[in-house]
């Protein structure tokens, strides 16, 4: 009997020490072609570490994670989509926010009570309660919900708030949030008994997008491609994008930034297109030289081989496809994320998933690999057997959303009563499925219709294939999947697509 217990408890020991440490970096705004290793990037581009991270590890197509700031986030706190996250509100000066955390507890809570230690460390964009002391064991925020007036200090001195105590710190953000992230990997401020969940909430790339001193022009000249549609017409695309048109002609003809600039500090005059997307690269590399530290900070301790590491962005950033200069809109230029998740000890290395993914499922599997449940049911899925083999056949549709400022039965009250989208941001309300390199839009505004597109044959998705009789078929398939992947994320709205 006594032989038996001390066997079960030899088990539980092996079995705790084999869950995992998670390293979740979390960059602002990036487009997926600001990275060096997706084959899309400008050929100048350079990211040798969040490179190397994809040379050991997997590199997903596509992933969707959130259509700006405060919905991506909000999914990665919960696995679930915007319209199912409860009590959640803009409210206020921007970007003031709310929640009721006794409506929707977030899953650090869980995972801090399963065992893990926690912490975050950089933007926080979820409401004025952060969530120190229930949600996170350790916490460096910048609360930018709770101070509206340091709200775009992205690259100056911030307030911030140091496990509940407030203070101004100076310093350019990134290198701030990197240190103070060595810092936690080594040891301080966290119990090293336990397994740990580290949030790395990096600011950059957001606008203005102001890049370190020591990367300042280091891309001045490289050449730059204006992408094809970055002007109207545009055959075939719903009328609100001629709203959103960020880009004028300048005097010799060559795009310049058009209304919004001067919130950036441009001149009336505008900027550049190369110059802008010089300038968005610029604040890379001070992630990527974070990255490179972290890694070897991993490995110097001694847990690297069990740390899952993911890198990742709240959403992309449309560069001037499509004529916008911000993320919301349903396209790849805008959505989709960079993401590249790496464990050598346990997944296969240097290899590329071309199934698309979302935050919801992100969510879910580094959930089930610290096997912590979630409190509220979850939206996404585990996407362990791809990691083990990213070339297999997924049988699900990847869902992504735009609910705009609105959340819960808020937003679904919007959407089936067709009520006047106020808090939108100038892209309407949709849903959108991806599966088999197959697009399908569906906006929810009453109005704009649908969009659907081949993704291997047009993956700038120029040419809206809905109206093409020879697709119908394909469309309606995407329909099906988007109404099935819809119910299953408790949508009400998910009728009207059979």
């Amino acid at each position: 009997m006594r032989l038996a217990l001390l066997f079960l408890l030899s088990a539980l020991v092996v079995h705790a020490a084999d869950r995992p440490n998670v390293l979740f970096i979390y960059a602002d705004d990036q487009n997926y072609r600001t990275v060096g290793c997706y084959p899309e990037s400008w050929p100048w581009v350079k990211t040798p570490h969040i490179d190397a991270l994809a040379k050991n590890g997997i590199r997903f197509h596509a992933a969707y994670l959130g259509s700006w700031c405060m919905p991506s986030r909000a999914t990665l706190l919960t696995a679930r989509h915007p319209h199912a996250i409860e009590s959640m509100s803009m409210e206020g000066q921007y970007p003031g926010s709310k929640y009721d955390p006794a409506k929707t507890p977030f899953i650090p809570a869980e995972m801090r009570k399963s065992g893990y230690h926690t912490a975050q460390i950089g933007k926080w964009h979820t409401g004025t309660d952060s969530g120190w002391g229930r949600d996170w064991d350790h916490q460096i925020v910048w609360n930018r919900p709770k101070h509206p007036e340091n709200a775009g200090a992205y690259y100056e001195t911030q307030i911030l708030s140091i496990d509940g105590v407030e203070k101004t710190v100076e310093g350019y953000p990134a290198d701030n949030y990197t240190q103070w992230s060595l810092d936690y990997i080594r040891g301080k401020n966290r119990d090293t008994s336990k397994p740990w969940y580290l949030w790395l909430c990096y600011g950059s790339i957001h606008g203005p997008s102001k890049p370190a001193k020591r990367h300042l022009g280091m891309y001045k000249g490289s050449p730059v491609e204006v992408p094809a549609d970055m002007f109207p017409p545009r055959e075939g695309k719903p009328a609100y994008l001629d709203n959103m048109q960020a880009w004028v002609r300048g005097e010799d003809g060559y795009p310049v930034t058009g209304k919004g600039g001067e919130k950036f500090g441009e001149s009336k005059k505008g900027k550049r297109y190369d110059e802008w997307v010089h300038q968005m690269n610029e604040c890379v590399p001070a992630i990527d030289e974070g990255v490179g530290q972290l890694i070897a900070a991993l490995k110097e301790t001694g847990q690297y081989d069990n740390t899952l590491i993911i890198y990742t962005a709240d959403q992309g950033f449309g560069m001037g496809h499509h004529g916008f200069r911000t993320k919301l809109a349903p396209y790849d230029a805008n959505y989709r994320s960079p993401l590249i998740v790496s464990m050598p000890k346990r997944f296969p290395s240097d290899k590329v998933c071309a199934t698309p993914v979302n935050a919801t499922d992100l969510m879910a599997t580094i959930i089930a690999m610290m096997g912590v449940k979630a409190p509220l049911p979850v939206h996404g899925r585990d996407l362990t057997p791809l990691l083990k083999n990213p070339a297999m056949n997924w049988p699900h549709a990847c869902l992504y959303e735009h609910m705009g400022n609105q959340y819960g039965s808020t937003a679904v009250e919007t959407v089936r009563t067709h009520r006047k989208q106020e808090n939108y941001q100038g892209v309407p309300m949709y849903t959108a499925v991806v599966q088999n390199g197959w697009k399908l839009i569906h906006y929810l505004d009453g109005e704009s219709g649908e969009e659907l597109y081949d993704l291997n044959k047009d993956p700038e998705e120029l040419r809206n294939l809905i109206k093409d009789s020879t697709h119908a078929a394909q469309a309606q398939k995407l329909r099906q999947a988007m109404k099935a992947e819809l119910e299953r994320a408790e949508a009400p709205f998910a009728v009207g697509l059979e």
